[in-house]
């Protein structure tokens, strides 16, 4: 009904191993390859470290792929919608049939794609607040510490030191970092908080300003002040921050976020301290005119109290008014003292004759009077009361004694019935007991004469003997005696010692039971 198909010849594949000469004749052709395109799909690092997106082009895409040790190394972050230039090698995944490339570097297609990233860093940035004029703070007039963040081997540090020396010499601390390469925005990142992380009053002192210095270069050499990571740190500095990365002319993000931006590394020291010698003519001048007006202050206060005192009148002429008023009222003062001796001396005599109508001696009196006149009812009527009282007690009591009685009578009933139930469950136990004794008892013999029946003491009796060697494991079997071996033989009536040996292979015939009794005792 259905045709044969002929045999075929082409070799058999498993999956698996397609799967890998694909893979081995993509990686030979394509070993190592740099790639153009816009990122796309991409949405950070996996939990794992691991970076994956896709770079396209107005016809194709192509899946990458960037392993967590490269990703921490690379120069420019990948970005939603970035143009670049990947190296790599050509791989595929198996375990998708798709291919991809596992990019080891990351760059910018040219500048004109590294000022559009840059421009929409500083756009995204500038939408969260960093760089709000409203964030900024003054630097402090003379700070006695100055932290320096660059490189310690360039001429940077050497000016700022320079300047510093000869405008205003303060202390200067510089943590060292790279000013340019795939390290360097980290570096200068952790410098920025790592001042900021000083205690106040430490072994090491917290500067009062921070300079983030560095001399001017390309775009491409200036990128590291650029990262999103420094710019954040600049931001949230504590300490006033000054921004001299570069030239006059070279701008980087880190100058927007920045406290005070100098257009050179020399121009931050003369921004963070003034000038001594102008200083202390100033402090000299400011003195001479302070001392100049306080002395004309005096002057015109002493001409001013002349001027007053010449205005003021003299002292018998603010007296004298006084004086006589005070005499005055000295004359009227007599009079009215005993105008008022004399009313108060009449109104004590009438409060006395008041208060002889309410005094004590009286109250007591009516009080006497009242008290004979209540006479002994109070205490006839305290003795009816406790002989009601104890009436009353003498009833309780003869009503508790019937009560106790009755209970008294009541238990001992009860007692009675309980002693002769008790009575009659003793007479039933005594014999229950004494069954269920013999019950158990003659169990007790049927299991020990099972137990005798089948204890090999009474095989013994039948004519056996047990066979044990010298550590008293019993000999199952004739393989098991060796020549010259020391044996025990244990009968019915006691043991006795004998020596083992082979009498050959070949079984003898069975001896009467009364010569070969030990034979039947290693059978058994």
């Amino acid at each position: 009904m259905f045709a044969e198909k002929a045999p075929s010849n082409a070799q058999e594949w498993s999956v698996s191993d397609l799967a890998g000469a694909l893979k081995r004749t993509l990686e030979d052709a394509f070993g190592h390859v740099r790639l153009r395109g816009e990122v796309s799909g991409y949405r950070g690092p996996h939990s794992s470290g691991h970076a994956y997106f896709c770079i396209k082009d107005q016809n194709a895409r192509i899946d990458a792929v960037i392993w967590k040790g490269a990703f921490s190394k690379l120069r420019i972050r990948p970005e939603e919608g970035m143009e670049v230039i990947a190296t790599g090698r050509i791989t595929t995944f198996p375990g998708s049939s798709k291919y991809q490339i596992v990019v080891e570097s990351l760059e910018p297609a040219g500048i004109g794609a590294l000022m559009a990233l840059l421009e929409e860093r500083r756009r995204k940035l500038n939408a969260e607040g960093l760089f709000a004029p409203e964030r900024k703070r003054r630097l402090p007039f003379l700070p006695q510490v100055v932290g320096v963040v660059t490189s310690p081997t360039g001429a940077v540090i050497r000016d700022i030191l320079h300047r510093l020396e000869d405008r205003f010499p303060r202390r200067v601390l510089v943590w060292p970092v790279r000013v340019q390469g795939d390290t360097c925005a980290a570096e200068v990142a952790a410098a920025i908080r790592g001042f900021n992380a000083l205690e106040p009053g430490g072994p090491i002192p917290r500067p009062d300003v921070l300079i983030v210095a560095r001399g001017g270069g390309s775009i491409e050499d200036l990128w590291g002040f650029n990262e999103e990571i420094v710019v954040r740190a600049a931001a949230e500095s504590d300490i006033p921050l000054v921004s001299a990365v570069g030239h006059e002319t070279d701008t980087t993000l880190i100058d927007h976020a920045a406290d005070v931006r100098a257009p050179t590394p020399t121009g931050a020291a003369e921004m963070v301290v003034p000038v001594r010698v102008e200083l202390m003519a100033a402090v000299s001048d400011l003195s001479r005119r302070h001392v100049e007006a306080a002395l004309r202050l005096v002057e015109r206060r002493r001409s001013d109290l002349r001027a007053t005192t010449r205005a003021m009148p003299s002292a018998e002429t603010l007296f004298s008014p006084k004086r006589q008023r005070l005499d005055l009222a000295a004359t009227k003062l007599y009079p009215a003292l005993s105008r008022n001796a004399r009313g108060h001396e009449e109104r004590l005599l009438k409060v006395a004759r008041q208060l002889a109508h309410v005094s004590p001696v009286a109250n007591v009196a009516r009080m006497r009077a009242r008290l004979d006149a209540v006479g002994p009812r109070p205490h006839n009527a305290v003795c009816r009361s406790i002989l009601l009282r104890e009436e009353s007690l003498k009833q309780i009591g003869r009503r508790l004694l019937v009560s106790r009685v009755t209970l008294l009578r009541a238990e001992r009933t009860r007692l009675a019935q309980a002693s002769e139930t008790a009575q009659r469950v003793a007479e039933r136990l005594g014999p229950a007991v004494q069954s269920q004794l013999a019950r158990k008892t003659d169990r007790l013999d049927a299991v020990s004469k099972l137990f005798d029946s089948l204890s090999y003491k009474s095989v013994l009796k039948r004519g056996f003997a047990l066979v044990r060697d010298a550590e008293g494991r019993p000999m199952n079997s004739a393989e098991a005696v060796h020549d010259g071996q020391a044996l025990v033989l244990e009968f019915a009536d006691g043991k006795a010692e004998a020596t083992g040996g082979r009498i050959g292979s070949r079984p003898r015939p069975a001896k009467p039971r009364s010569v070969a009794v030990e034979e039947q005792g290693a059978l058994f």
